[in-house]
């Protein structure tokens, strides 16, 4: 255990907590039901398992982990258990608070929760902080200025240079605050070590493009990746 979690044991559950939320977080808290009104769906990006949530002054969003495609239709919250420390939700709670303390642009994790429903399945969730008046680069593609691409490229290069890599690099778990980029969502991302082979980072650009040619469309995608390129590489001019 690093300082920054608190492992519990609830009701047949597991917990994991940062020490800014001991004493407050309960199991009830990764039941949307559980809190209501105050619990707003997220629409963008994702398969509907996410949610705003006001937990006394404290704005942030719980996310389920949900399987998609056709394994779906067989379990869609149900995924394999070897051993607790690779159970979805504490890998992610922990990578989000190496990557918090290494000072790059993600969200906070709260707390992380997992409960087994068989002898070899679990279902998990997790709460992070949201990260107020921000946006889905989805809905920014065709907005953006050069400037703004060419500060992408470096935010995504800080990434890299650090060995992070983020599973599924795409438009919608890009989020924009003004000049500002954060990425979201680092289930099943990891941090590289050091001296590995780097085919992964390409293959991370190529995701990403094409979740913008999805998105935005083929045209839309070639007018912006210079700027965004010329930002990663470190060229001079957006």
């Amino acid at each position: 255990m690093v300082e920054s979690e608190i492992c519990e044991r609830r009701a047949g559950s597991g917990l994991l907590i940062h020490p800014d939320y001991e004493g407050r977080v309960t199991v009830d808290w990764f039941d949307p039901d559980y809190w209501g009104a105050q619990a707003q769906s997220v629409s963008s990006g994702g398969r509907g398992a996410a949610w705003f949530i006001d937990a006394d002054g404290s704005r942030l969003v719980l996310r389920e982990y949900r399987r998609g495609g056709l394994v779906a239709r067989l379990s869609e919250r149900a995924y394999f258990y070897t051993r607790e420390q690779d159970v979805r939700s504490f890998s992610e709670f922990r990578l989000l608070n190496q990557l918090h303390h290494m000072g790059l642009p993600v969200p906070k994790a709260v707390a992380a929760w997992y409960r087994k429903v068989s002898p070899v399945q679990y279902q998990a969730a997790i709460i992070i902080e949201r990260l107020d008046e921000t946006v889905p680069l989805a809905e920014l593609i065709t907005q953006l200025q050069p400037d703004d691409w060419y500060s992408l490229g470096q935010t995504i290069r800080r990434f890299h240079d650090a060995g992070v890599r983020h599973a599924d690099l795409n438009c919608f778990n890009v989020l924009v605050k003004g000049s500002l980029f954060y990425l979201i969502d680092f289930d099943k991302g990891q941090i590289r070590p050091s001296g590995s082979a780097s085919n992964w980072k390409n293959a991370n650009l190529e995701r990403f493009a094409r979740s913008l040619r999805k998105v935005a469309g083929e045209a839309a995608q070639q007018k912006v990746w210079d700027a965004f390129m010329n930002g990663y590489n470190g060229s001079q001019s957006a």
